[in-house]
């Protein structure tokens, strides 16, 4: 896996991972910039996640995998996280709190 101890994810590719383990096992573009949308207010292309989702992949994080569309046409590409993937996002995760830890007042979030 790319990056080594101690690499974390991207905000981008943060939100990503978070989007696709929502939506497991009918993880494909569409429903990803949905969720990216509605869950996290974050608009994006389809060719920025795949284009990510491709990054993801060369990394071990992601695996993509084609399948037969519902309505005939191109295949759909569906997204699922490896191990190492959520491995990378716990750990992202674990620092993430361990940073805003003590900042909930300052933040002004519950249980920061």
């Amino acid at each position: 896996m790319g990056g080594g101890k101690g690499a974390r994810l991207g905000e981008f590719e943060h939100m990503l991972l978070l989007a696709i383990l929502r939506l497991e096992p009918g993880a494909y573009g569409a429903e990803i910039r949905r969720s990216l949308r509605e869950r996290g207010g974050r608009v994006a292309s389809l060719g920025a996640i795949y284009a990510t989702v491709r990054r993801m992949d060369e990394k071990g994080l992601v695996r993509v995998e084609d399948a037969p569309s519902p309505r005939g046409g191109r295949p759909r590409r569906y997204v699922r996280v490896t191990p190492e993937g959520l491995e990378m996002l716990r750990a992202t995760e674990e620092a993430l709190r361990r940073m805003r830890d003590g900042l909930a007042d300052r933040l002004g979030v519950e249980g920061a």
